[in-house]
């Protein structure tokens, strides 16, 4: 018991596999993913704040880096199965927060207890912190799927996952940011060659970002 327990566990991020159970050119881990969040978000949190707003910068880091620890004890669920339904995707979150809960009581020194409750909840709120969070996960679910994409990986999956992440982003309560990756990355992304057809898939999606994802 103690803290070198959890600090362990960080390993065991690193061999939890995204999007598992599918041929992928590329393999991505957990621990790698949340950096990559990180990176994401501070991006545009920065462009929120030159554009006005006020940035928890210690509150953003510690979602951010944090988000998906809960995964050491249950591993990653595929996007597609994720959203499958409501009912379920509150069900895995649930066991997620039990599960975490559990370790902390267990593992986590007593004085620590409390700030690792507060660190280790739900990130994704109503607050902008939140919201950013939410967005940077979904972002890097974009690239992944994206990548996948462009070396010509034709699993129905990542098309889903793409279409998934693409009008989530768009959907977004985030006016700057969601305009920034609309305007300037969407547009990059979109004059790249791909050998599956991202340009058609992206552009339609564009055109009817309303429709239901997934």
């Amino acid at each position: 018991m103690g803290i070198h327990t959890f600090f362990a566990s960080m390993n065991d991020l690193e061999r939890i596999i995204r999007a598992p159970g599918k041929f992928k050119f590329e393999e991505h881990n957990v621990a790698a993913h949340s950096w990559k969040v990180s990176q994401y978000a501070m991006f545009f949190a920065t462009l929120e704040e030159m554009n006005g707003a006020s940035i928890n910068w210690k509150s953003l880091y510690e979602k951010t880096i944090n988000h998906d620890f809960a995964e050491v004890f249950i591993g990653d669920i595929k996007t597609p199965v994720k959203h499958s339904s409501p009912e379920l995707k509150q069900m895995l979150a649930t066991v997620e927060e039990k599960m975490m809960e559990k370790f902390i009581h267990r593992e986590i020194p007593g004085e620590f207890q409390d700030i690792f409750f507060h660190r280790m909840k739900e990130g994704k709120d109503g607050t902008l912190e939140g919201r950013l969070l939410e967005l940077a996960d979904k972002l890097d679910q974009f690239y992944e799927a994206y990548a996948e994409l462009k070396r010509g990986n034709t699993e129905p999956d990542f098309v889903q996952m793409y279409e998934i992440a693409l009008k989530k982003i768009l959907a977004m309560p985030l006016r700057t940011s969601v305009d920034y990756f609309r305007d300037v990355i969407v547009q990059d992304v979109i004059k790249e060659k791909t050998a599956v057809d991202v340009k058609s898939l992206t552009l339609r999606i564009l055109e009817n970002p309303e429709n239901p994802a997934g």
